[in-house]
């Protein structure tokens, strides 16, 4: 095996042109990409995460727009464990009960334990009597201790929450009973919640 001298050994030369200063021009232009790159990335990460606070958008039938109640959900993955933080207006009457329904193709999983009525302002919590959540009507029913006073915004609070296998859009209807009332639950509106 031979050496070969060094001297042998000889880079291409460069063009005279590579050996000019680039133009003001080109480093504008390379900076704008390398920025616009960035923007781009930053802006597809964050509608996935605001996306999930938001009542949803339909472009053909579900409920009106003024019944779409506002949610939040911490994770919103299928698959995963989460948190569901379902969100009432104000009432004109007093609330005896929160009955939450979905649908038969929701297949989540719920914790009667881990379920929490606040008021949304001060985050207090109201004590409650009973959670019943009957899968195979697909309803939780929430019995508060005493009758939430009306004029207070609500967060129906649904921790250790497994979404399921499959990412979709599931339509939660809430229904309240008022002291008093004849036994019908009134409708007060729907939660979009989507799954991804």
């Amino acid at each position: 095996m031979q050496l070969m001298p060094l001297k042998s050994l000889s880079l291409p030369a460069r063009s005279p042109a590579a050996n000019q200063p680039r133009s003001q021009s080109q480093r504008w232009l390379r900076r704008g990409l390398a920025a616009l790159a960035a923007l781009s990335c930053s802006v597809a990460v964050v509608p996935a995460v605001v996306a999930q606070e938001l009542p949803g958008f339909t472009l053909f039938g579900g409920p009106r727009r003024e019944n779409q109640l506002n949610f939040r959900l911490d994770r919103g993955r299928e698959s995963s464990w989460d948190r569901y933080r379902l969100r009432i207006p104000p009432q004109n009457l007093a609330i005896a009960q929160i009955a939450i329904d979905y649908p038969d193709y929701y297949k989540g999983r719920f914790d009667s334990e881990r379920i929490d009525v606040r008021y949304k302002q001060s985050g207090e919590k109201i004590l409650i009597d009973r959670v019943v959540w009957n899968p195979d009507n697909y309803t939780i029913e929430i019995y508060p201790k005493e009758p939430i006073p009306a004029g207070k915004q609500l967060e129906v609070v649904l921790s250790n929450v497994r979404n399921p296998d499959s990412g979709g859009m599931y339509y939660f209807n809430c229904r309240i009973l008022t002291p008093g009332d004849t036994p019908l639950l009134r409708y007060i509106g729907t939660w979009l919640i989507q799954i991804t």
